[in-house]
Order: structure tokens, then sequence, then C-alpha cells
């Protein structure tokens, strides 16, 4: 009871914060407008210049305003246009978390009671002005005792236990969701919270942070064109993590990529193979790649920082996944919704031929257009709308890649705003689904199947002869 009071209090809260940027009226079509739009009469806006902003924008300014939970709440919010929309999930997209950076002070304290010899045995200079500031961490380049340029990210102070305390709102949030509006519970908001959670949890820990980025330069070592920072894992702990320091320009600074003779076709065409030889071949992508974290180098090399926010993807999603956007393309949609159906995305119930029909409605507007004339969004509204016909569930497995695709595509458009990166991907797609699904293979798995069933089979007997035993003693 006293939990609920809590929760109670601080929801007005929110509501005051959304109303003060004029945020509630993003919420017009959900199940508590009523009790929103009376906060709206008794509040003015914050600033006369906010009213000229976009729903979407103002949202991720109030997001901003209630601290680090509710940016990583809007970013996770931006990859589920089936719940706030697709004009609203393409600003928060670009919602960045930038926040004023913790003092200097704080960052020596960490360094000296995380790292073995504290700040003097680990670094000779270490810069006091971070260069990047965000709501879970900060960034300060930094030179070590070896001589070796490094940046170093230190965990904001008391942000896990702030976490904590607007998790447990969010849960109770999502609790009271799916018992009193049924309509919603395909959307799985519980389901939604814990994954946020658990990527969330994942972020505050910084020593699992350089395994994942370890992990991603292990398996792209033999990529020419593509660098992942190297791990210095004596100055990492769960609260620090130190990294090579990188080179290159950002990938939206144009003027450089042009005074460095870099061709954007060239760039783009690699963003997509990487990105593509993540998601299918290694099921590990870096699902944050806005621009702010993208990098290229005199030669063209992609550099990709910040690992915080990782998907992973298990071979039998990867291999239904290939599939469809192998349909998609060679507009195949009676496969496609076939895929969908096997995978159990959408139920057996439903018929075939319609589903293709709609996947059909959704796909032929834009297969050949250039990404200057393609819009995801107006595609994701259909998809989505699609979707509820046929009971099709959301995946939260597959909601991080839909918006790292979204986000990859939005730095692709910015390069090359007339080429369609993922036409460029195509030939590694074909090759890859060619070798997944060649007779061969297939017989070598339903082989591997037979011998682990043989393996097992006499501890199988073992535990019929005890379950026989069991009955004749009952008998």
């Amino acid at each position: 009871m006293v939990k609920t009071i809590k929760n109670i209090f601080r929801i007005l809260r929110i509501f005051i914060i959304l109303a003060r940027f004029d945020s509630l009226t993003t919420f017009k079509d959900s199940f508590f407008v009523k009790f929103l739009s009376k906060i709206i009469l008794i509040t003015s806006l914050q600033n006369h210049k906010i009213a000229n902003k976009r729903p979407g924008e103002r949202l991720a300014l109030a997001l901003i305003s209630m601290g680090p939970s509710f940016i990583k709440l809007g970013q996770a919010l931006s990859t589920r246009p089936d719940i706030i929309g697709n004009n609203i999930s393409k600003d928060l997209i670009k919602l960045q978390d930038k926040l004023p950076p913790f003092c200097f002070k704080d960052v020596t304290k960490i360094l000296e009671e995380d790292l073995e010899g504290g700040i003097k045995k680990n670094f000779k200079e270490i810069d006091p002005e971070p260069v990047a500031a965000a709501s879970i961490a900060q960034v300060h380049f930094a030179i070590t005792t070896e001589n070796t340029p490094v940046a170093v990210k230190i965990l904001r102070p008391e942000i896990r236990d702030d976490f904590k305390k607007d998790i447990e709102l969010f849960h109770w949030l999502a609790r009271v969701i799916e018992k009193n509006y049924p309509e919603l519970r395909r959307l799985k908001p519980i389901e939604a919270i814990e994954s946020f959670e658990k990527t969330s949890q994942l972020e505050m820990d910084l020593s699992l942070e350089a395994a994942a980025a370890d992990e991603l330069r292990e398996n792209h070592l033999n990529e020419k064109k593509f660098k992942i920072p190297q791990v210095d894992w004596q100055r990492t702990s769960s609260r620090v993590l130190t990294l090579e320091k990188v080179g290159g320009v950002n990938i939206n600074d144009i003027e450089s990529l042009k005074e460095n003779n870099l061709n954007p076709k060239d760039i783009v065409k690699n963003a997509a193979e990487v990105f593509f030889k993540m998601v299918f071949e290694h099921g590990f992508f870096h699902a944050d790649m806005h621009p702010g974290n993208l990098f290229i180098d005199k030669k063209g090399t992609l550099i990709v920082v910040d690992f915080g926010i990782m998907g992973r993807l298990d071979k039998k999603t990867r291999r239904f996944l290939g599939e469809i956007l192998l349909g998609f393309i060679s507009r195949n949609y009676r496969r496609v919704a076939e895929v969908h159906i096997e995978a159990g995305y959408v139920p057996d119930k439903q018929d075939v031929d319609s589903f293709a029909q709609a996947c059909r409605s959704i796909t032929e507007p834009i297969l050949g257009k250039t990404l200057e004339k393609i819009s995801i969004a107006n595609l994701l509204e259909q998809l989505f709308r699609v979707s509820a016909t046929f009971e099709m569930e959301m995946q939260p497995q597959l909601l991080l890649l839909q918006k790292s695709m979204l986000l990859v595509e939005g730095a692709g458009r910015m390069l090359a705003p007339n080429v369609n990166m993922w036409e460029l991907a195509r030939p590694l797609i074909e090759e890859w689904i060619l070798n997944e699904l060649r007779p061969d293979k297939r017989i070598q798995k339903k082989l591997i199947e037979v011998r682990n069933t043989l393996e097992r089979l006499p501890e199988l007997m073992d535990n019929v002869e005890i379950l026989a035993k069991n009955i004749n003693k009952k008998t």
C-alpha cells in the first residue's frame, strides 16, 4: 500500500513535468487521456519556444528533465512505434542522453577506489574536462603510465540507486496496464520493461560493456574496414572502462570526409555489410549505431564506440530473419508469410495467402526507391497495423534490431541519400541464406540431432526403467 501511494505521487510529478513541456497531448489516444487532460488545463508551458516544437521533441525534452532512467526509457520507447506512434518514435530515436558532467572530484574518487594503485600508478595524465557526458557515464581522455592514449569511461555516482527506484515505478505501471487493459497485453508491457531493465543493468556494469567490446572486436578481427577499440583490462572495473583512443572524424562530418577524398557510397556499403555480418554471421550486434558513436578514419575504416547497448540473436532467429529479408527483397511474399508462421510470430490459424497479400501491400510501395524516397516510418506504421490484424505478438528480441536498422539507415541516408544501403548488402544476404539452407547442411543438422538422441538413449532407458518400477510398487 505504501509503495502504491509513493508510485501515485511519483506519477503525479511526472504528469506535471510532461504538462510543463506540453507533452501530455502526445498521449491523446492512450487510456489515461482524461486524467492527463485535466492536468493540462491547470499547467502552462515552461517556455514559449517549446510550443514550436513537434510533440516527440517536447516529449524528449521532458524525459531529459526527469533524469537518466527516463532518458533510457525514451530510447527504449523509440523502438515501439506500435505504442507511441511513428512520428514520436522518430523523434525519440534522435534522443541524445547528453547531460551536464559530474565533477572531477567524483571521477578521481572512483578511479582511486576501483583501480589498483589509483590514478598515479595507472595514468601519467588525465584530462579533467570530459569529452562526453551521458546519462549513465562520462568519458575522459588520458595517457597511461606506458604512454598509451586511452579513453576512460566512468559511471555516474549513485546512478544504480536512482535507476532502481525508477524501475520499480515502471514495473508497477506495466502491471497496472496488463491488469486493466487486456487489449494492450499483445504489446507485452511487463516483458518490455523487463527487457529494458536487463539492458540498462548491463549498461551500468562497465566490465560487461568491456566484455561486449572485446567480443565484438574478436568477431571482426579480419574485417579490414571495421575497427573496435581494444580494451585495457588492467584499468577496467564495474565502474571504469578504459579503451584505446581511436582517431577519425564523425560520420556526419561530410566536409571532412570530402577533404579525405572518401566516397560516401563506399562508406554506406561498408556500413551495410558490417551491420549484416554482425547480425547474421555472429548474432551479436551494436544496437546504438547513431552518428555520435560512428567515426571514419582517413582510409575509410568504420570505427564504432560505446558498447553499452548490444543485441543478440540465436541461430534459429537469424535464419528466420534472413529468409524474411530475402523474401521481401525478392518479392516472394508467400514465403515471407510462411516464415512468420513457422517462426511462431503469427499464429498458424491465420491464412497464409491473406498475410502474404498484406506483406505485399507493405513492401511494394518502397521497393526500388532510393533512401531519399523511402519512408521507414510509414512502412513501420503499416507493419504494426498488419501485425495487429493478424494477431502478431511483439518480439522483444527483434525490437532492438528494428531500432538499430533505423539508426544505421539514418546514417546512410545522411551520407548518400540516393543509395539504398540494404540493396547493397543483398549479395551477402543471398549467399548467407543459400549456405544456411543448402540440402547438405540440413542433412548434417538432422544427423547431429539423431546422434544426440542416440547418445541420450541409455539415460532415457534408465528413466523408463525407474518409472516402471515406481508404477509396479504402486500397483
